[in-house]
């Protein structure tokens, strides 16, 4: 029982840096190397929130010395910011991050197009989105409203 109880003290001191430091060190150097840009976001987006956290902790540290469990929701928030079954860190950028850098620096690249293809572009992945919108400046909305008929008759055949 005594051995139990040291772990569970300690979950944080033994779980923590894999978690929040090892891990996303190795996927950071991996998403570095991939050819994709969507991990990239996501490993961003987690050094940025993780930085914030640790900023917040230095500055609050006396505060947060009394709430009871600190340690242990900090390390859950990064678990769900960094396993793959969650990529919670690119969900973050999605869904609030995203936002801002739209409305700030105005990189909205369905921006130029009607609501509906807005639509449509918001859909894909970003790599996706980056060729289709390349695609659709080099041979119009129609060449990619044919190629997706296309593909439908020949998803039909098989």
């Amino acid at each position: 029982m005594g051995v139990l109880a040291v772990v569970a003290k300690r979950l944080d001191s033994l779980f923590g840096p894999g978690v929040m430091l090892l891990y996303p060190l190795y996927a950071s150097l991996r998403a570095i190397e991939s050819p994709t840009t969507l991990d990239d976001q996501q490993w961003l987006t987690y050094w940025i929130i993780y930085s914030l956290i640790t900023l917040f902790e230095l500055s609050c540290w006396q505060i947060l010395a009394w709430v009871p469990f600190w340690i242990y929701m900090k390390l859950l928030f990064c678990m769900w910011l960094v396993l793959p079954i969650f990529n919670g860190a690119a969900y973050i950028y999605e869904k609030f991050v995203r936002n801002y850098v739209v409305k700030i620096g105005g990189i909205s690249v369905g921006s130029n197009y009607p609501e509906e293809q807005r639509k449509v572009l918001q859909m894909m992945s970003l790599d996706a989105r980056k060729s289709v919108v390349e695609y659709v400046d080099k041979h119009g909305w129609d060449a990619v409203q044919r190629a997706i008929k296309a593909a439908e008759r020949e998803a039909k055949k098989h």
